[in-house]
C-alpha cells in the first residue's frame, strides 16, 4: 500500500514515514502543494495524507487537483479543528479528517477504514428516489435533469455511508452501524463526525437539503433511506 505524506513540517514527515513504514506502508513525502501533485501524477498513491496550510499549493488546491484524475481516498491531517475547516474540506473531495496532535492508533485505524472496501458482485441492487438512481454495481449515482442524466461524484466515505443505507431500504441503520462499518467500532461515539457525510449526502442528493424526503433522520438512533418506489 502506498501512500503519499503532503506536509510542511519536516518533524511530521519524517515521524509519519517512520511510524507508517514499519506498519509495511510505502511512503512517498511531500514538503509542498507543488510537489505533492508532482508525486501524486508520477507514483499513483493508492491514499493521500494532505496537510491543509502548505506553501505553493494549498491543501484544497491538491484535493482539487487530485479529484480530477484520482479517487484513491484522501485523509486530511491539519492543525484547522473548525467546522467550517472541516466542510471546505470535504466539499473539496476530502474523504476524513484528522485534527493535529493525534494519536498513532486513531490515525492508523483511520487509515484501515479508508481502504476498506465493500466486495461487491452482480446482484447489487439499482434504486432510485426522487431524481436520483444509484446503481451499487457500476458504483454510481446519477441525476435526472432537462438536459438529461448527469453524475453525481461521491467521495468514497460518503458512497459507503449511502451504500448502508441503500442496502437496507426503509430500515433503520443506527448511528452505531454506520460508525463501526465504516470507521471501526473505536469510533461509535464521533456521531458529530457522521452528520456531517450525511449533511454532505443530502446536499448532493435531495431537492431541498435543509428538508430531506430521502435520508430520514430517526432522532437519537440513526437514519432510513426513505424509498417512495420500487427500484
Amino acid at each position: 500500500m502506498r501512500i503519499l505524506i503532503a506536509d510542511d513540517d519536516p518533524q511530521i514527515l519524517r515521524a509519519l514515514r517512520i511510524t507508517l513504514g514499519a506498519e509495511g506502508y510505502e511512503i512517498i513525502t511531500a514538503a509542498d502543494g507543488a510537489e505533492a501533485i508532482n508525486s501524486a501524477v508520477q507514483h499513483h498513491p493508492d491514499i493521500f495524507m494532505i496537510d491543509l496550510g502548505m506553501p505553493k499549493l494549498n491543501g484544497i488546491e491538491v484535493i482539487n487537483g487530485i479529484r480530477g484524475w484520482s479517487a484513491a481516498p484522501i485523509l486530511v491531517i491539519s492543525g484547522r479543528s473548525g467546522a467550517a475547516d472541516k466542510v471546505e474540506a470535504l466539499d473539496a473531495g476530502a474523504d476524513d479528517y484528522v485534527t493535529k496532535p493525534f494519536s498513532i492508533d486513531e490515525l492508523l485505524a483511520r487509515i484501515r477504514a479508508l481502504t476498506r472496501r465493500v466486495v461487491r458482485d452482480d446482484a447489487d441492487p439499482i434504486v432510485s428516489f426522487g431524481n436520483v438512481t444509484v446503481d451499487l454495481s457500476a458504483h454510481q449515482v446519477t441525476r435526472r435533469t432537462k438536459s438529461g442524466p448527469q453524475t453525481v461524484r461521491l467521495t468514497p466515505t460518503e458512497w459507503q455511508v449511502l451504500e448502508q443505507l441503500i442496502r437496507n431500504p426503509g430500515k433503520l441503520v443506527t448511528r452505531q452501524t454506520l460508525l463501526t462499518e465504516i470507521w471501526g467500532s473505536e469510533h461509535v461515539t464521533d456521531t458529530g463526525y457522521l452528520r456531517l457525510y450525511i449533511a454532505q449526502l443530502r446536499k448532493k442528493l435531495e431537492p431541498y437539503p435543509a428538508a430531506p424526503k430521502y435520508i430520514i433522520t430517526e432522532a437519537g438512533m440513526g437514519y432510513r433511506l426513505h424509498v417512495p418506489e420500487a427500484s
